[in-house]
């Protein structure tokens, strides 16, 4: 009688523990949404601005639907100011402007790795030149001293509209 006892009352406890995660459960907030932590990146871009010995691009104009995850600027490990910010495209890839004043070699390398000449497309009135990458492809011009990339898995389309949107 008392082995039937404790087998009730532990399966009642089970019952009552399991209706309280269940509840639990049903008023806990689900993410409906698909992962991507978006970034607010205008006060980064405002303080890259003022510290960088180059001018700093940043996007203007861009559609809400280009979400950006990654912003930062920082020194390299050789000394040379990088200003990175990353974005989803609307398509659901990579896109990403990165800008820095090391050499144009040592920046499209980091950025596109086995990136191979592909070209050139017209953004904005100017030749940017086309790399093809073994993950990535991107778009690069030099101003001044500054090396400025727009790269990711990203269309060559999607990674022009990006480089369009730069002020």
């Amino acid at each position: 009688m008392r082995s039937r006892q404790s087998v009730r009352d532990m399966v009642l406890s089970m019952l009552a523990v399991g209706g309280v995660v269940a509840v639990g459960y049903l008023f806990v907030p689900h993410s409906a949404g698909d992962g991507v932590h978006a970034v607010e990146y205008r006060t980064a871009l405002a303080s890259a601005k003022r510290a960088a010995p180059y001018p700093v691009l940043g996007p203007q104009g861009l559609p809400d639907r280009w979400r950006a995850t990654s912003v930062e600027y920082r020194k390299d490990k050789n000394g040379h100011n990088v200003w990175h910010l990353g974005f989803v495209t609307p398509s659901g890839e990579y896109a990403a402007i990165e800008q820095s004043n090391g050499a144009k070699a040592d920046v499209l390398s980091a950025v596109v790795p086995g990136g191979a000449a592909d070209g050139s497309a017209p953004v904005a009135g100017q030749d940017w030149e086309r790399y093809q990458g073994d993950r990535y492809r991107g778009l690069t011009r030099q101003d001044g001293t500054a090396t400025t990339v727009v790269a990711g898995s990203a269309s060559y389309a999607e990674l022009t509209e990006l480089a369009q949107s730069l002020h």
